[in-house]
């Protein structure tokens, strides 16, 4: 808990005046005002985010995949076996996941922080051994987690982001692996904003009508069982799960504590982020969703937390890999910023004086 408490004491809000100076720069620019339209505003925020103008490109980058099961699998949510938890984890280190082929096509690095897989892995290079618990209780039952679980597992986040940090990258990305974890993390969305779990819960890995409906069954269930308060974060991650959002939560306090921008990937990095946020709300001014994912529930979350997403290509894989497809617009506007001539340096005639 202390280092969750110094992390929390560490946040503070992304620099208004640096984002101002980012979008008093990208007027001078040789281009008409509002050209590259959604691209400022994501430049004006890396600004703020760095607290000067302009911001360091967010290079090198590295995707923490943050793993862990759940017990809710037990309520027939999806037609997946537990067992490709562990399965998947071993497919990322192997290289053979869509994660590391977008990752290699970007040169990030990939690092897997087993915070929860239900088996025993060996160590290998890549892998972050951390494991709270062997996968979550049945939130339909019970508290998914106790609320020592969900600290541990939010500092395993922030060690996760600050040793990134450290070693010099300058992008945090979300990831996440977990069978059922789509149900945990409806269930947060729920909790956290209020929404219904008819409007909150998709299909995931793309189940059928009957699973839809024991899945969100299963989540209106334990919304009824727990009776959330959204003010109690810590709370909320216990009642639903999974480790791997809380280890995300704490990868997004982790990265606002450094100056590093955190771009979060779908709907399991949204549910974090609003964990994170009801923690920090000052986290927000440090976090870029990635992308829209087709899950209902994440479109909610931007929503909620007032995040527009970089890129809306219909994806539903989560790995991180919608993140990733944002990356090189991150980079790019930040490089825009150092390398694109003023008006008055490039000795061009602005129509606005």
């Amino acid at each position: 808990m202390d280092l969750l408490v110094r992390t929390l004491a560490q946040i503070v809000p992304a620099s208004a005046a640096a984002t101002d100076a980012g979008r008093e720069r990208l007027d001078t620019m040789t281009k008409p005002r509002g050209a590259l339209g959604a691209v400022e505003g994501i430049a004006a925020r890396l600004c703020g985010i760095a607290g000067h103008c302009p911001p360091p490109v967010p290079a090198p980058a590295a995707v923490a995949v943050f793993a862990g099961d759940h017990g809710v699998h037990a309520r027939g949510v999806t037609p997946w076996p537990r067992e490709v938890t562990a399965q998947m984890v071993a497919n990322i280190l192997d290289g053979g996941a869509v994660v590391n082929a977008f990752a290699r096509q970007l040169e990030v690095t990939v690092r897997v922080v087993d915070v929860g897989v239900a088996a025993t892995l060996a160590p290998r290079p890549g892998l972050v051994s951390r494991k709270v618990a062997p996968g979550t209780a049945d939130m339909t039952v019970g508290p998914a987690l106790t609320r020592e679980q969900v600290v541990e597992a939010v500092e395993v986040g922030i060690e996760v982001a600050a040793d990134l940090a450290a070693e010099g990258h300058r992008c945090l990305v979300s990831g996440d692996m977990g069978i059922a974890n789509t149900t945990a993390a409806a269930a947060l969305v729920c909790g956290f904003t209020g929404a219904d779990p008819v409007s909150a819960t998709g299909r995931g890995t793309g189940v059928d009508d009957e699973t839809l409906d024991r899945k969100t069954a299963a989540v209106r269930r334990a919304l009824e069982l727990h009776g959330p308060d959204r003010t109690d974060a810590l709370g909320v991650l216990a009642a639903f799960g999974g480790l791997e959002h809380a280890g995300i939560a704490g990868l997004v306090l982790g990265g606002a504590a450094a100056g590093v921008p955190v771009l979060l990937d779908g709907v399991n990095g949204g549910a974090a982020a609003l964990a994170a946020a009801a923690l920090a709300p000052d986290v927000l001014g440090y976090c870029l969703a990635g992308h829209r994912s087709t899950e209902p529930g994440h479109g909610l979350t931007l929503a909620y937390l007032g995040l527009p997403p970089v890129l809306d290509l219909a994806m539903r894989l989560g790995e991180g890999t919608g993140a990733l497809l944002a990356l090189p617009t991150l980079q790019a506007a930040a490089r825009a910023m150092h390398d694109v001539a003023t008006f008055d340096a490039a000795g061009v005639t602005d129509k606005n004086g």
